[in-house]
């Protein structure tokens, strides 16, 4: 060992360089607490996604030793809160994510009701719309929005930068005031499907009614075929086509005799553009059957067909082939077959997934240039 380097280690000469151990010396910044009172599926979820965040995670339970496992590096300790809410503190910010079993179960909503218990506290209404498994496994298309409302602007920026970090898009709903609307969310069975399902009902109902009387009760057939079936099925799906592109064409009429497109739409106008994508996912859904009972049925043909031959060939007749049959048989089939299947790109070109992806000049021409020509098939095809 030189003098220089004695010197040096043992301080009389200063380095410029940094130390060799700096990551026992230097102290990083210290990551933020937050406080999850409640330990189950969606408290550890939540926990889980926070601690891969960056954030340290403590939990409050009634029963540290019996609570169950937590996420690795989170802490369980003892809390004398009770009731059966889940609420969440993020610094002085409370954060509720409860739901009720049925709307309508308190006079007020959760939120509403722990902010008058907790005055001090900013409430935030948030993260009750996801479930356990979201969290846990992340953000998709369909759950990747979290929902919030609060009084507070700067409570709510606070939860939404949490939200940020766990991969979630925000959707701030106003004030406090929302929250009951935002816990009614989770209870909701298909709200955007119930008219067009009621319509399809009604549809299906109407003609199948209509079949049965003219082709079975009048026509004096003592079985019950599946003819009005298979009449019924394209009727009602090339009406709930129709139903589905109806209210973009009566909206660019609203507009024109406004002069204007900055006015609101009247309710009914409103809510039919905004079940458009469910009435042509059940007009696909139609045609889909059609197509599966026309594959199938023409086999209970296949006996008096076979017979017939068996005939001709025993009494060595033979029958002349009809041209004109046979043209017109391969051009309803044809008709059908690239109808269905334009149908079918319409019908994946309103996914999210894909609709996306798209330009607005090709989801366009997709629908109006695809469907004018699926439109046109399937018209053919049914005459």
């Amino acid at each position: 060992m030189t003098a220089e380097t004695e010197r040096v280690m043992s301080g009389e000469v200063k380095t410029d360089g940094l130390p060799l151990n700096p990551l026992r010396t230097a102290a990083g910044p210290e990551p933020e607490l937050l406080c999850i009172f409640g330990t189950g599926d969606l408290g550890r979820s939540l926990g889980q996604r926070l601690l891969q965040t960056g954030y340290r995670v403590v939990y409050g339970s009634r029963r540290p030793h019996s609570c169950g496992p937590v996420p690795q590096g989170a802490q369980v300790q003892s809390t004398a809160s009770s009731g059966t809410l889940h609420f969440y503190f993020i610094f002085l910010v409370l954060v509720d994510v409860s739901n009720n079993l049925k709307k309508n179960l308190y006079p007020e909503a959760n939120a509403e009701y722990l902010q008058r218990l907790i005055p001090g506290a900013f409430v935030v209404k948030a993260f009750n719309t996801l479930s356990a498994w979201a969290l846990q496994n992340g953000p998709s298309d369909a759950n990747r929005q979290v929902f919030l409302c609060g009084d507070s602007a700067e409570a709510k920026q606070q939860v939404s930068d949490v939200a940020t970090r766990l991969s979630f898009s925000v959707v701030d709903r106003g004030s406090l005031s929302a929250a009951r609307e935002l816990e009614d969310f989770p209870l909701q069975l298909f709200p955007e499907w119930r008219l067009p399902l009621w319509i399809a009902t009604g549809l299906t109902a109407s003609f199948f009614f209509y079949a049965v009387i003219v082709d079975i009760v009048y026509s004096y057939q003592s079985i019950l075929c599946f003819s009005p079936i298979i009449q019924v099925f394209p009727i009602v799906s090339l009406i709930m086509l129709s139903l589905c592109y109806l209210p973009g064409v009566l909206a660019s009429f609203f507009q024109l005799y406004r002069g204007t497109k900055y006015r609101r739409f009247p309710d009914w106008l409103d809510r039919w553009m905004l079940c458009r994508k469910q009435l042509g996912l059940l007009a696909l859904g139609f045609a889909s059957l059609h197509v599966l009972y026309t594959l199938l049925i023409p086999i209970r043909y296949f006996v008096p067909l076979f017979t017939l031959c068996h005939y001709q060939i025993r009494e060595n007749k033979t029958v002349d082939f009809e041209t004109s049959t046979a043209w017109y048989t391969d051009s309803y089939y044809s008709m059908g077959i690239l109808g269905f299947g334009l149908y079918v790109i319409l019908g994946i070109s309103s996914l999210p997934s894909v609709s996306n992806a798209l330009s607005w000049r090709e989801f366009n021409f997709i629908q109006v240039g695809i469907f004018m020509c699926a439109r046109f098939s399937l018209s053919a095809h049914s005459w």
